[in-house]
């Protein structure tokens, strides 16, 4: 039986449901992804970006305690998660409002 997304550290429920929600069911499938990819996926999928919930996740996938991300490395991967959300702009990938209204057929996308 696969390990469930929760069983890796600083992952409870809430962000195991989201996972699902994206097609990621495991704690296998989400190492194999990697924390940027399946990040993007969330984003990707109306998640708001949390700069927090993104670094505890990479720590989560490390092994190690979320509050354990200090100085140069927390700057890193401050740059790491504004690079994924330039990423998701440029992919023109609606965010909030606008993503309602795409899926209700309101939104830009009725232009398409």
């Amino acid at each position: 039986m696969p390990e469930p997304v929760s069983s890796i550290p600083n992952l409870g429920p809430a962000i195991e449901k989201a996972f699902r929600r994206v097609g990621i069911a495991s704690a296998e499938e989400l190492r194999s992804l990697g924390p940027d990819e399946a990040y993007l996926r969330l984003l990707r999928n109306g998640e708001r970006p949390h700069f927090i919930g993104y670094y505890v996740l990479v720590m989560g996938l490390q092994g190690r305690p979320w509050n354990d991300c200090q100085g140069a490395e927390k700057a890193a991967l401050r740059r790491r998660f504004d690079a994924l959300k330039a990423r998701l702009a440029q992919e023109g990938v609606p965010e909030g409002l606008e993503k309602v209204l795409n899926e209700i057929g309101v939104g830009l996308r009725r232009a398409r």
